[in-house]
């Protein structure tokens, strides 16, 4: 059978960008579908631009092997691009004696997940490699990171348009029905609507992934998991950054924690904090600026008042609610819907930057 394109690809984020970089890599004829007018204006763009080690996340899951696996051929690629980064490390540190199995813990899972050169430092070894800092232990995550997210995506846009591919913008997904000799029609919608047959669909539309496959004829209602808004805000400091390395204090339930980034231009950043919001607000409420002098204290006392300036929000296209098990990545093909053809991803949060070229790999592998 004749197709219009071998694969249309439903968001132009990183992860989507990366599933478009590997098929089009393998000489098939790609769309990307964007309905922004700019590629990475969601999940993509309002995040910490952290290169994750993978040091916490649970053996065998995919969000422990995608970390790893993407974090090693992320450094390539960004060095092969051009694409600033800073592979500045990152201190996990337990700033009192209660927090001190959870951090041993963390280095016993890094281990198991194959992080290199993990170390477990003193209090004094940290404090010597960042004076100012509170811990009574640390862990070293030489491997951790910061890069230039938007400058990422764009080198992948480049390689999928060098590729032959295409990033459309302000183009919608409106839908897609199954075709009787496989593959699917696809419409988009925009200033000018069309539609399009392809051979493959891959759905990486973050935040609107659920409203996205709901618009799939056939697919099954009851394995589109439900969708929660995780709002995380991040406040910068208007002084010097304190701290040439990451700093992370032990996770909380469904995130990493509040912690301290200096992004490549030098600026210092802390955030994001959780909240489970209804809606797709991104204001930063400055009222919450004091349980981050209360968070940020704990490892830097010598935090001044009034230091703290209300910065960015980001919202996570979470898959549990508050109280409930962090689940893993969803990439969900066949075997879970019944649509040969169809790859569909849920809850690609954090580590998914980190993991996206990874991601991409997969899910190209998984496609006919």
């Amino acid at each position: 059978m004749s197709f219009d394109t071998d694969a249309v690809v439903v968001g132009a984020g990183a992860v989507g960008l990366a599933c478009a970089r590997v098929l089009a890599g393998r000489g098939l004829s790609v769309i990307v579908l964007e309905k922004e007018t700019h590629i990475g204006q969601g999940v993509s763009s309002r995040n910490s631009e952290v290169v994750h080690g993978g040091l916490y996340y649970p053996t065998g899951t995919l969000r422990a092997r995608l970390c790893v696996q993407g974090r090693r051929i992320l450094y390539p690629f960004l060095e092969a691009h051009h694409v600033p980064f800073n592979k500045c490390g990152k201190l996990v540190v337990a700033t009192d004696a209660s927090e001190i199995p959870g951090i041993e813990a963390i280095l016993k899972q890094a281990r198991v997940n194959d992080v290199e050169g993990m170390a477990e430092l003193t209090g004094a070894q940290a404090r010597a490699m960042e004076p100012g800092l509170r811990c009574e232990i640390a862990l070293l995550s030489p491997e951790s990171g910061v890069f230039d997210s938007h400058g990422y995506m764009l080198a992948l846009q480049g390689e999928i348009e060098d590729a032959g591919g295409a990033v459309v913008l302000a183009t919608p997904f409106e839908g897609a029905e199954p075709l009787a000799g496989g593959g699917f029609s696809v419409r988009a919608g925009g200033a000018e609507p069309t539609s399009l047959t392809a051979a493959r669909l891959v759905i990486a539309a973050s935040l609107d992934a659920q409203t996205c496959v709901a618009l799939i004829e056939g697919y099954p209602a009851g394995e589109i998991p439900k969708l929660h808004y995780g709002k995380g805000v991040y406040f910068t400091l208007n002084m010097k950054a304190p701290f040439s390395h990451l700093i992370y204090p032990p996770p909380i339930p469904g995130a990493l924690g509040t912690h301290y980034r200096r992004d490549l231009g030098g600026q210092a950043h802390f955030g994001p904090d959780l909240q489970f919001v209804d809606t797709l607000d991104y204001s930063v409420d400055p009222a919450r600026a004091a349980s981050f002098y209360e968070k940020v204290r704990k490892f830097w006392p010598g935090l001044p008042d009034g230091a703290l300036v209300p910065d960015y929000a980001g919202i996570r296209p979470k898959i549990h609610g508050p109280g409930e098990p962090h689940p893993d990545f969803r990439i969900d093909g066949v075997e879970m819907h019944g649509l040969e053809g169809l790859v569909a991803m849920f809850g690609i949060e954090s580590p998914g930057l980190t993991s996206s070229l990874a991601i991409g790999e997969m899910v190209a592998g998984m496609l006919p």
